[in-house]
This record gives structure tokens, C-alpha cells and sequence, in this order.
């Protein structure tokens, strides 16, 4: 493996960082707003399950204690 200079790393890293493509403000709101929708939706889908589950146990707990 060849040794690389920190003064030929820096450029490398320089050049390499030239070629990042940025998200515009749109994109960014728009994946925001994507993110935060599907964070809602996942909560209120494991809450309907965390609720469906507790009742479930606490109908088999009813049946075990008579």
C-alpha cells in the first residue's frame, strides 16, 4: 500500500469533495416533511398494535384467574 502525503490527502479529499451534489431547500423540505409523515404513521401503526396486544393478554390473564 502506497503512503499518501497529508499534503496529497488534503487535495484528494478537496477534489473528491467537489463532486458532492447538495440537496436544493425543496428537496430537503420535502424530505423532511416525508420524514416526519412516516415517523406519524409508524407511531400511530405500533401504538394500534401495542393496544391490540394488551388486550389480547389481559383477555388470556381474564380466562387464567377465572
Amino acid at each position: 500500500m502506497a503512503k499518501t502525503s497529508p499534503g496529497e490527502f488534503i487535495r484528494q479529499v478537496r477534489t473528491e469533495a467537489t463532486k458532492v451534489v447538495w440537496p436544493t431547500r425543496k428537496e430537503t423540505g420535502m424530505t423532511t416533511v416525508m420524514v416526519l409523515i412516516m415517523a406519524l404513521v409508524l407511531g400511530i401503526f405500533f401504538f394500534v398494535v401495542d393496544l391490540a396486544f394488551s388486550q389480547i393478554v389481559k383477555f388470556l390473564l381474564s380466562l387464567i384467574s377465572g
